[in-house]
């Protein structure tokens, strides 16, 4: 018993570690995130997203990037903008961007395994949007997607559904900044802030409690097996097909899978390996699950065959430029958990940014958001 605890305790501090290594950052990237869907109106994003042109995918990135979500609620999103009007391969798009290519995901990898992995992380995502979009043109035929189409339509309840049918941004005319610095956008940007911090709480907590888990337990000898790290050739071509297959096995998503991606680089994953892990956020089995419901059985599968695919490829491409340019760190020192917390410059980003945090939620309470809170566990046909 006393081993166990042992162990136990071992998991807790090094979880506890990894969340004060991140907190800060991860309040001011949600921060950012809320400000900027706070000034872009969600109907304007479906009017743009109506066909699969090659410019019209491009806005489809850029509006997911500034529609930041967690893994769940962008998959939700975007059966949303597909129901009203958007093409599928445009919401697959968005999916990808909203989860894949926002800015607290690259404020936190750039502090945990490095800036050449949040570099790595933005030259990955459009490759595997090119790719998916060529797939979704060429080898996925019409009458899927209208049978996707016809499936989407049909209620379905669960817990992003409300969340991703609201729109909170500011409604007011005037320009950014007017709209920003008035009071409803004061309101506006915290109910996105607290709405996101609670669609993505749980990911994150089980991310960290798994990377903890893994870091205090899986020995060094395991990963450096199974990455095949005494073959530095063969271990490159390996990471980016296991990468994925870990993630899905995970249940990890979102930003949770920050922390368990640095163990793995840290085991000796390639670094194109971890690029594809951490895109594989979106085919772990819980959305695979929604996916089905969403969109029927055979979209499922062309969803996961067609993502799985790609990211696989995205990974031998971020590993052959980076390995090119010379840019793959030497040093496998992901900082997965600090050895001691002491008075330095996180320490004093985290109090800044607790007091941000607090006066956002202070605002949302203080403006209903326990009402709304409550509408995003509504089933989205109770909106209507």
């Amino acid at each position: 018993m006393d081993d166990l605890l042992d162990h136990l305790g071992d998991v807790v501090v090094t979880t506890g570690s990894m969340a004060w290594q991140i907190a800060w950052s991860l309040v001011l990237g949600f921060a950012l995130s809320a400000v900027v869907q706070a000034v872009v109106r969600r109907e304007a994003i479906s009017r743009l997203l109506g066909d699969d042109r090659p410019a019209t995918l491009a806005k489809a990135t850029g509006l997911g990037i500034a529609s930041s979500s967690c893994s769940y609620a962008a998959v939700a999103l975007a059966r949303s903008l597909f129901r009203k009007g958007a093409s599928f391969s445009a919401a697959i798009v968005f999916e990808i961007a909203s989860t894949n290519l926002v800015i607290e995901l690259g404020i936190i990898l750039a502090l945990v395994l490095g800036w050449q992995f949040t570099l790595a992380e933005f030259l990955g995502g459009p490759v595997i949007i090119v790719l998916m979009a060529l797939v979704f043109r060429f080898l996925v035929r019409a009458h899927l997607i209208e049978a996707a189409r016809a499936q989407s339509d049909k209620g379905l309840s669960g817990s992003m559904e409300g969340h991703a049918s609201m729109d909170m941004s500011v409604q007011r005319d005037g320009s950014f900044w007017q709209r920003l610095l008035s009071p409803e956008g004061y309101t506006s940007v915290s109910h996105i802030f607290v709405m996101e911090w609670a669609a993505v709480l749980r990911d994150i907590v089980i991310g960290l409690l798994i990377a903890g888990a893994v870091a205090a337990w899986v020995p060094d000898t395991f990963w450096q097996q199974l990455f095949l790290t005494e073959h530095p050739v063969l271990s490159q071509l390996w990471g980016p097909i296991v990468g994925p297959i870990i993630a899905i096995l995970s249940f990890v998503c979102s930003i949770g899978n920050v922390p368990l991606a640095g163990v793995l680089w840290n085991g000796g994953i390639s670094f194109g390996g971890v690029t594809s892990f951490l895109f594989a956020d979106l085919i772990i089995v819980p959305i695979l699950v929604i996916y089905r419901k969403y969109y029927g059985t055979r979209m499922m599968l062309v969803l996961l065959g067609a993502f799985y695919a790609t990211m696989v490829l995205g990974g031998y491409v971020v590993e052959l430029v980076f390995g090119a340019l010379g840019l793959v760190p030497s040093e496998r020192d992901a900082a997965v958990a600090p050895e001691s917390i002491t008075w330095n410059y996180t320490t004093w980003l985290n109090i800044v940014f607790l007091v941000v945090a607090i006066a956002l939620v202070v605002r949302f309470y203080r403006t209903g958001g326990a009402k709304m809170m409550s509408m995003m566990n509504t089933p989205e046909s109770d909106h209507r």
